[in-house]
């Protein structure tokens, strides 16, 4: 089974660029982050293209903003939309969607950016990954959490650590957070993969962050014991990353039980003239 996991930054934005890539790489369940669309504008958009390739689908979406999807070809069964629990900003917005595909407990969130440490939103966002944390404990052990966490779990996932001082993603309290949540007993199967190898899923778009590979990651697959021990191979598709209108963030794939491109990774292709001078780069923001 191949599952994968890509905040696209907008679904009806990367049209030309989505179909193809699940024809190339064939995931058997693939989590959506960042649709950006209504559930009605989503079926409307791809639903025919999604069911002619045999995927049912599993959408919690809104207008313009947020929105998660399940697309599963493997069974698609006990579809809960929105996280049990989970604080509103003010209201509930649409970043979670679960569902069982095959046997496993499948999580597609899109957990809240935080803004800046220490104000509402931060808070907020430590809430709603408490509540994740909960459904997750309560649920069975065959289970992955997949999505845009907008955590870098340690400083290791960033290009520079002293860009990103003052800086949401990686301060003590989130980094907790996220480790609470993966003390329920999931692993992050790309790091367990790929110990200290340098590895992103996200480049902002300014400032040619891209090419120099100056990164983070913050999208990530969480698997419990039953799903980890069937991992094949875990990697980064840098190659959707590439090329005119992609979204800022690389899908992540994990393969279970065979791995049909081989144990490739971490990411693909690797980059060619990376920046890895401490100090050399600082945010574009910044």
């Amino acid at each position: 089974m191949r599952i994968a996991t890509w905040n696209v930054n907008s679904l009806k934005q990367r049209l030309p660029r989505f179909l193809p890539w699940l024809d190339e790489r064939q995931p058997d369940v693939v989590c959506l982050q960042e649709t950006k669309l209504p559930d009605d504008a989503l079926a409307e958009l791809f639903g025919d293209e999604l069911e002619s390739r045999g995927y049912q689908v599993a959408a919690h979406g809104e207008v313009a903003w947020n929105g998660v999807a399940i697309l599963s070809r493997v069974g698609l069964d006990e579809v809960v939309a929105g996280l049990a629990g989970a604080p509103g900003f003010p209201h509930p917005e649409a970043r979670a969607v679960a569902a069982t595909c095959g046997g496993i407990r499948v999580h597609s969130v899109y957990v809240p950016n935080g803004r800046v440490p220490d104000s509402d939103h931060y808070e907020y966002k430590l809430a709603w990954l408490a509540a994740l944390r909960d459904v997750v404990a309560a649920g069975p052990d065959a289970a992955v959490v997949c999505g845009d966490v907008n955590i870098a779990p340690t400083d290791e996932d960033v290009f520079d650590p002293d860009a990103y001082i003052g800086q949401t993603h990686v301060t003590p309290r989130e980094r907790a957070a996220l480790a609470e949540l993966q003390a329920v007993g999931l692993h992050d199967v790309v790091r367990d993969r790929w110990p200290g190898q340098r590895v992103f899923s996200y480049w902002d778009y300014r400032a040619g962050m891209f090419h120099q590979d100056l990164g983070m990651r913050i999208d990530l697959i969480l698997a419990g014991d039953p799903v980890a021990a069937r991992v094949q191979a875990a990697w980064i598709d840098r190659q959707a990353r590439k090329g005119k209108g992609p979204s800022d963030h690389a899908p992540v794939i994990v393969d279970l039980d065979e791995a049909p491109d081989g144990d490739i990774g971490p990411m693909v292709p690797p980059p060619s003239n990376p920046v890895t001078k401490r100090g050399a780069k600082k945010l574009p923001q910044a």
